[in-house]
Parts: C-alpha cells; sequence; structure tokens
C-alpha cells in the first residue's frame, strides 16, 4: 500500500510542478485560461493553426468534420480555406510534411500538437509563442525564451514582427525573473500591433486547448444542464416534503 501512496504522491507532485519544468525551471511568463465556449475564438484560432502551423504540424487525433461540426464551420469554407492536403472531410488532420526531410531540415519531425495543450498546459503553449526573439547564432536566426535552442523558426513573424531580448532589462532574468514580463526591443514591425497578436496567439492557443479534448465543451455544456435539473428536483422535493408534512406535528 505505501508503495502505492507514494506514486501517487509522486505524480502529483509532477503535474502540479510542470509548469515549472516546462519553463526550464521557472515560471512561465505568461498565463491563458482557455475559453472553449467561445466559438469565434475557437474559430479564429483554427483560422490561424491551418495557415500558419498545419504545414508542419499535424493534430491526427481530430477530423476536419468533427472540428467544423464542433465550431459551426459551412462544409463549403471548411473545404476552401481550412483544408491545404486535398484531405477529404472525414479525414484526420494531419501535415502533409514527410518526416524523414524534416527531421533532416529540423533536426527532428515536428510534433504532432494534438495533446500539447494537455501534456504542457495552454500557458505553456501561449507563452512558447510569444517569446521568440532574433538570434543569429541560432540556424533558423531566432530562439525561445520558454524552450531554449527550439528548432522552429518563428512562423508567426510576420503578424508579430521582429524582436531581440532588452539586454538592459535586469530584473528580465532571460524571462523567469518571477512574475515580471519578459523585456523586448522591437526590430521591425509586424501586420498586428502589440496587443492584436496577443489577441491572435489567444485564439491559437484556445484552438489547440479544444483540439486536445474535443468532447470537453459538451461535457461541460451538459454539465450545467445536469446541474440546473438537479437544482429544480430539490425545490420541487423540498415543497412536496413540505406539503406532505404540513398537518404533522
Amino acid at each position: 500500500m505505501k508503495p502505492m501512496i507514494l506514486r501517487i504522491v509522486t505524480v502529483g507532485a509532477l503535474l502540479a510542478s510542470a509548469p515549472l519544468f516546462a519553463a526550464g525551471g521557472g515560471a512561465l511568463p505568461y498565463h491563458y485560461s482557455p475559453e472553449l465556449g467561445n466559438e469565434a475564438s475557437l474559430q479564429r484560432g483554427a483560422k490561424l493553426f491551418m495557415n500558419y502551423c498545419s504545414g508542419c504540424h499535424g493534430l491526427e487525433y481530430l477530423r476536419y468534420n468533427r472540428m467544423a461540426e464542433d465550431l459551426e464551420i459551412p462544409e463549403d469554407l471548411l473545404t476552401e480555406n481550412l483544408i491545404f492536403t486535398g484531405a477529404k472531410p472525414g479525414e484526420h488532420i494531419n501535415t502533409a510534411m514527410p518526416s524523414e526531410p524534416a527531421s533532416t531540415w529540423f533536426g527532428q519531425a515536428p510534433p504532432d500538437l494534438s495533446l500539447t495543450a494537455r501534456s504542457r498546459g495552454p500557458s505553456w503553449i501561449y507563452s512558447y509563442l510569444l517569446t521568440f526573439y532574433v538570434d543569429e547564432s541560432r540556424p533558423m536566426g531566432v530562439n525561445n525564451l520558454v524552450l531554449p535552442g527550439a528548432s522552429m523558426p518563428n512562423v508567426l513573424a510576420t503578424l508579430e514582427g521582429w524582436k531581440a531580448m532588452d539586454h538592459h532589462d535586469g530584473e528580465s532574468d532571460g524571462g523567469h525573473g518571477g512574475s515580471h514580463e519578459p523585456a523586448f526591443v522591437e526590430i521591425e514591425p509586424g501586420e498586428l500591433d502589440e496587443a492584436e497578436f496577443r489577441a491572435a496567439v489567444g485564439d491559437l492557443t484556445n484552438f489547440l486547448a479544444y483540439a486536445a479534448e474535443p468532447g470537453k465543451r459538451d461535457r461541460h455544456a451538459l454539465g450545467f444542464k445536469v446541474i440546473g435539473y438537479l437544482i429544480v428536483l430539490f425545490i420541487l422535493s423540498w415543497l412536496l416534503k413540505r406539503e406532505y408534512w404540513k398537518d404533522v406535528h
């Protein structure tokens, strides 16, 4: 019994400290809470993923038509604007990039992102996408605070622009200075300003949180209905009990 309890405590501790390990030993610089009920955000996130991420990353546990049904995307718009591999709506969302050449280009094949929001957490994804900076020593010309040495290029640079680390800000501590956000210096502006870009990254993160567990939205909706039913049932039962026992002294 004791070894089993020890294993449970150990797993619990690892899960509780996952954000610390994910950030390389320090707290993540940004926090994000998914809004799975925000359908407009999920639709925008799906568009961003398909246009900027699906060339290298897939969502092998999610089908195109399931996504379209959940997010209320008409099939004609799905086919014309969100499917770039020639796949049929009933197929899984897989990348067209072959794994062997990708391993040569990037050092390893880009991972499937189906479960990333569950394994690393939404805040990790959000922080990762917000902390790319120019680093000429890296093969792709960029580095990342949350995942130093990442081989992924900054695919959202056209939206965000290019930025460098502000080495004069001593408090940033490489992006892990407590709750202090990392400091960057803009080199070249992008299509979006900072607030718009953060909102876009939030939409993309929100979509990946949905993709990691598509049934969660339905469970939450059903849970509220069940709770409402139980509240009504409790009130009716209490009124019935009061009526039944009113003449009993």
